[in-house]
Order: C-alpha cells, then sequence, then structure tokens
C-alpha cells in the first residue's frame, strides 16, 4: 500500500495561478480556496501541514487586509500548520509582519514552483518532526502508578501530572467527583516525593463535628475544655516533616478556614488553649468534589484561602470518562474478592461485561468495587452476570459531530475493549476487529494504546 500524499492548501483567488500550482506539486495532495470562507472550510476539512497564502483576496484583492485576516484565523484553527505567506515583489514591509504573526516563511512574486516547492517541502517536513516529538512525549513512558489501576489515556496524563508535582512542594488541589480515587492518588503523590519517609497523616474535614475539627487539625492543651485531660498534638504536628491530606476542604467551617489560612501562610500552630506557636514543616494536599469558585461566590469558603491551596490542580476524570477503565477495574476487583471470599468466579459474561461498559457509575469506582464484591458472593455460577450487577440500562453521552473526531474515538474504545475481552492477547484481538496484527499495531501507535 502507497504512503498518503501529504496535504497542501493553497489559497490563492487567481485561476490560472491555481492551476499551475496545483500541477506544479503532485507530490502533495493540493486543495485550492479562493477566498476566506471557502480557505476556513478546506483547513477544517483537509487539516493541511502546509498552507501558502497569497495576501491579496477578494473582497481586498488589491490590499492585504482580506490575507492577513484569513492567516490570524487559520494560525488560531491550526496553530502547528506551516503558513507559506506569497507577497508582492519587494514587499518586505508584509512579509515581515506576517512573520511576526506567526506564519512559517514567505515567498515573493513571480512565483518559481521549483523554489516554492523547496519552501514547502521543507514546511512539511518540520511538521512531520513535531507532531512525532509531541506523539512521542504523549506516549506514557511506564504504566499506572503503583496501587492505580488504569490504562485509559485520561487516568495516565494524571499519572504523569502526579509524576510530576511529587518532587515538588507546592500545595496541591485535586478535583474530582466522590469515588474517583481521591486518596489513592495522594498516597501515590506521597510515595513518590521527598517525604516519603516520613508520614502521611489524612483528615476527612467533612467526617468530624465542626466542634472538634480545631482540635484534631490544631491539637490542644491540658484543660483546654471539658475532657482534655492531657495535652494532645493535632494531625498538623503529627505530619511535620511529611504531608497532610486535607479531604473534603469544601466542608470545613468558615470560622475554621482563617486559622488554617493563617498556618499556611506562616507554616505555625497554636494548639487550642495554647499560647505558644510551634512552627511545622508539611506538604499539603488537599481534595473535594465540590464547585470551589462557586462557594466562593456564595461567601461560604474565603477566596484567598483557595489560592494558597491550589498553587497547582488535578482534575480527575470521573469513571465514566476514562476509556476501558471499567472493565479493567472489574475483572481486577473480581480477581481479589474470589481469593479473599474464597469463591470460584472466573470472570464475566458478554453481557456483563456490556454492561459495565455502558453504565454510567454515578458512584464511580467505589460504586463498581461495592457491586463486583456483591456479584462474587451472590453469583450462582462461575460467571457473573448483569443480574448479579444488578445494573440499569447505560446511559447514552452527547457525541462529537466532527466525523473524523468521532471515526477516531469510537477505533480507540473499539481497540480498548477488545484488548480487555482478550485478556490484552494482541493476535486474538486482532482477529476480532478483523484487521491484521501490524495493522492493529499500527492503530495502537497511532492513539497511543500500550498493552
Amino acid at each position: 500500500m502507497t504512503e498518503p500524499k501529504p496535504k497542501l492548501l493553497v489559497i490563492e483567488d487567481d485561476p490560472g495561478l491555481q492551476s499551475q500550482l496545483r500541477w506544479s506539486f503532485e507530490d502533495f495532495d493540493v486543495a485550492v480556496a479562493d477566498d476566506c470562507e471557502s480557505a476556513l472550510v478546506q483547513l477544517r476539512r483537509t487539516e493541511p501541514p502546509v498552507v501558502t497564502l497569497d495576501l491579496g483576496l477578494p473582497p481586498d484583492p488589491g490590499g492585504v487586509s482580506e490575507g492577513f485576516s484569513v492567516l490570524e484565523q487559520i494560525i488560531a484553527l491550526r496553530p502547528q500548520t506551516k503558513v507559506i505567506v506569497v507577497t508582492g515583489h519587494n514587499d518586505r514591509t508584509n512579509a515581515m509582519r506576517a512573520i511576526s504573526m506567526g506564519a512559517y516563511d514567505f515567498y515573493e512574486k513571480p512565483i518559481d514552483p521549483d523554489l516554492l516547492g523547496i519552501s514547502i517541502t521543507r514546511a512539511a517536513r518540520l511538521y512531520e518532526i513535531e507532531q512525532e516529538n509531541a506523539r512521542l512525549q504523549s506516549v506514557p513512558r511506564s504504566v499506572a502508578l503503583e496501587g492505580l489501576i488504569a490504562s485509559s489515556p485520561e487516568m495516565l496524563k494524571v499519572c504523569r501530572t502526579i509524576e510530576k508535582l511529587a518532587p515538588t512542594d507546592v500545595s496541591t488541589l485535586l478535583l474530582g467527583e466522590s469515588g474517583t480515587g481521591k486518596e489513592v492518588l495522594v498516597k501515590a503523590l506521597h510515595r513518590l516525593s521527598d517525604r516519603a519517609d516520613k508520614r502521611l497523616v489524612a483528615i476527612n474535614c467533612a467526617a468530624i463535628p465542626e466542634a472538634l475539627l480545631e482540635s484534631e487539625l490544631f491539637g490542644h492543651e491540658k484543660g483546654a475544655f471539658t475532657g482534655a485531660v492531657k495535652t494532645t498534638p493535632g494531625k498538623i504536628e503529627l505530619a511535620d516533616g511529611g504531608m497532610l491530606f486535607l479531604d473534603e476542604i469544601g466542608d470545613i467551617p468558615q470560622p475554621l478556614q482563617a486559622k488554617l489560612l493563617r498556618f499556611l501562610q506562616e507554616r505555625v500552630i497554636e494548639r487550642v488553649g495554647g499560647r505558644t506557636e510551634i512552627s511545622v514543616d508539611v506538604r499539603v494536599v488537599c481534595a473535594t468534589h465540590q464547585d470551589l469558585p462557586e462557594q466562593i461566590a456564595s461567601g461560604a469558603f474565603r477566596e484567598d484561602l483557595y489560592y494558597r491551596i491550589n498553587e497547582a490542580t488535578i482534575n480527575i476524570p470521573s469513571l465514566r470518562e476514562r476509556q476501558g477503565d471499567a472493565v479493567l477495574l472489574a475483572r481486577t476487583f473480581l480477581e481479589s474478592f474470589s481469593q479473599e471470599l474464597k469463591r470460584n468466579i472466573k470472570g464475566f459474561t458478554p453481557q456483563a461485561i456490556r454492561a459495565i461498559e455502558t453504565y454510567n457509575w454515578p458512584g464511580n469506582v467505589r460504586e463498581l468495587e461495592n457491586r463486583v464484591k456483591r456479584a462474587v458472593i451472590m453469583a450462582d455460577g462461575t460467571q457473573i452476570t448483569d443480574d448479579d450487577l444488578e445494573l440499569a440500562d447505560g446511559e447514552v453521552s452527547s457525541q462529537p459531530l466532527n466525523l473524523r473526531e468521532v471515526r477516531e474515538k469510537a477505533e480507540s474504545r473499539a481497540i480498548l475493549r477488545a484488548l480487555n475481552l482478550t485478556d490484552t492477547n494482541v493476535s486474538k484481538t486482532a482477529e476480532m476487529l478483523g484487521v491484521t496484527r501490524p495493522t492493529l499495531y499500527n492503530l495502537m501507535r497511532k492513539y497511543s494504546i500500550k498493552v
């Protein structure tokens, strides 16, 4: 099979010059546009690596205003595309202006196809190199973090973020729905950090009554209140040298927010009933499922505290947003619970797999784990059915309208699904998908899918 020709978009309103350029560049798949509207249509349709742009376009063929307008829109829509601006002879001013706006190169009329072809070929090659570099940087360097079960691009991206933030001491905020695995990620952050040999102290701000939360965080002196029979250090003090994880930070009461803010600014605390300042060296990681900007707008959460805990943010996708992870997690939970509960369960029926894939998982990973555990207990046979899982019909998510994007997402999901169904056997996966092994490997490289 021959390699497809690289695409080239020629934006030129002269029909004779259009024909000349189309004929001159036989090694390219040439598309032609003669005005702004058709140029942007072709840009979206063909996504060309290289564009040649004549600045003199209708309705201003004698000027450059329309050409610069097109250049600006091309750079906004596809900044990676290399634009070669065609200018009048000795029109250096507009050529330099085009370069400063983001054009790759310029070429002065009259056009010599051989010389222009050299510039186009170089631009196309540079585009290929940049795309390959971006692809290699996006390919995961390793599997998911220890303790985290994931194969989806969405979660592997989170893993890479964790790896980059771990060596630093910046205050980190994890955002995600309940049950998405925030605590697992915090443990990974701690394990990869320079504080791994020190304590990771966690406290759920929503699970402790408001009257006790201050004492839990900051500790108290003997006699500070009824029942305080001895001096007790708080969670912050216990985490000295290590990491403090404040889960559900969005539920912390307002009176305590000011005291927490002072600690984050000064890195000193005072125990309840005490007068002595205690210095604490601790990295703070927070998590919440709440919309903190909305809480700030309503006055329930301090804006200065939000920016203090939000030096770096990790957005954790919900389980329904993670391609292929639901089945992978379900298999892992099944194996674990089968051993733990001493049940001879071998796997899921095809109907159960489809139910896991299509269910919306409002409770995320926690809900999946609970359903699989119950199914292992209740299953009558050696395979878990969709009835054992008690799953409702899956919800249909909205789909994009761009056909290329739809096709690529469908191909990626189909490959991930087939790999899960065959337990990552590449030969069986290729057979199931109806393609050859080399074709499957090419598609896996294209979508950065690792076995």
